[in-house]
């Protein structure tokens, strides 16, 4: 059974960082390509950033520069460096993850972020 379970949201004031995590099980990065969404209320789920089986990295405008996404193989967990956050970034963070021929896609929970002053 593949199990995705995101963590490291919370609430911080803008010009913080914060550290996200999905752990994930019955899957091999190998296989998978790997992304960060996230979706305010009422709003579009879109892509913040994505890392493929090969490593291979790519970040929507708003937040590149800012934030890094990252994986450690060992550990089965997919990180995101979240930099500089502003009140835009206030969302419901999701992890994702697709086989990369098409046989599966799955997703996360979520976290809570939260930027405000």
């Amino acid at each position: 059974q593949v199990q995705l379970v995101e963590s490291g949201g919370g609430l911080v004031q803008p010009g913080s960082s914060l550290k996200l995590s999905c752990a994930a099980s019955g899957i091999s990065f190998g296989y998978y390509n790997m992304a960060w969404y996230r979706q305010a209320p009422r709003q579009q789920r879109d892509l913040v950033a994505a890392i493929s089986n090969k490593g291979i990295s790519v970040y929507a405008g708003s937040v590149k520069g800012r934030f890094t996404i990252s994986r450690d193989i060992v550990k089965n967990t997919m990180y995101l460096q979240m930099n500089s956050l502003k009140p835009e970034d206030t969302a419901v963070y999701y992890c994702n993850a697709l086989e990369v021929t098409g046989s599966g896609d799955y997703w996360g929970q979520g976290t809570q972020v939260t930027v405000s002053s």
